[in-house]
């Protein structure tokens, strides 16, 4: 898979900002990653989120030794 930005030059027709190796004719797939900062309920979304794991992992979190631990997980760390 190769990654190139493109520049939008109208609704049907893309620039591209360096050559790609796919002949006349040859098909691309194009994948639209929308701006995301004009999304208020999305800003909501994550501020509620982040508030969440703040509550979850704050300061207030205990410190766990490997003493502590009932069962190992074998595919920790791995």
């Amino acid at each position: 898979m190769v990654l190139v930005q493109a520049r939008v030059l109208d609704s049907t027709h893309l620039e591209l900002a360096r050559p790609i190796a796919t002949g006349c004719g040859g098909n691309v797939f194009v994948v639209v990653t929308e701006s995301t900062n004009a999304d208020p309920e999305r800003h909501q979304w994550l501020d509620g989120s982040s508030e969440s794991l703040r509550s979850a992992y704050g300061d207030s979190e205990p410190e766990y030794t490997a003493s502590m631990v009932r069962e190992t997980n074998p595919g920790y760390g791995a």
